[in-house]
């Protein structure tokens, strides 16, 4: 490859991180601050590369937040327990694999937040409707078509590209932001 392709990426992902809507990711950090106060949990997944960086958020907000804030986040990725997670794909489907963790330990009021570049994952999207059913905040930040989650979610953050690494990376972005939000503040 040549240079004029990696300027091309910069420029690109540059373009990404400039339409973060920042009005959005406000309201996405008054959520998780409201969730800290009422001592509610807030749960995570994701699927792939989306996994990776909602393991990465749950560590920043559950650690180096909780120092900064005093009272421990109550925050749990869900995507992190293999036996977990291929019980319930083995004995259900793969689709329920996070629905059935939420049946386990969700309540009314807690805050689910997904990570999906497509939107369109089975087991993502069926997490957010069971969750938006019973009475959990729900938040999606999606790639530049939406998927099906941008139709379900409570809040949802569209990043304006379908390329994955540039989703991804503005929605890790996007989560360092809201850590961030309470670590430096």
């Amino acid at each position: 490859m040549d240079k004029a392709y990696f300027e091309n990426y910069l420029t690109r992902q540059k373009t990404v991180y400039d339409a973060i809507p920042i009005d959005q990711v406000e309201r996405l950090i008054n959520l998780i601050k409201q969730c800290w106060q009422e001592d509610r949990q807030l749960f995570a997944f994701g699927n792939g590369g989306s996994a990776s960086n909602v393991s990465h958020f749950i560590t920043d907000l559950g650690k180096s937040a909780s120092d900064r804030m005093g009272k421990r986040f109550r925050c749990m990725s869900l995507n992190e327990s293999i036996s977990w997670i291929t019980a319930l794909g083995n004995d259900y489907a793969y689709e329920d694999v996070y629905v059935q963790q939420l049946h386990n330990y969700a309540q009314p009021g807690d805050l689910v937040l997904t990570l999906s570049v497509s939107g369109n994952s089975p087991n993502v999207v069926k997490a957010v409707q069971w969750a938006k059913d019973h009475g959990l905040t729900t938040i999606a930040l999606v790639g530049g078509k939406g998927g099906r989650l941008a139709a379900v979610a409570d809040e949802v953050i569209i990043v304006q590209d379908e390329h994955y690494g540039r989703v991804e990376d503005a929605q890790m972005t996007i989560c360092h932001m809201l850590c961030y939000g309470f670590i430096e503040s």
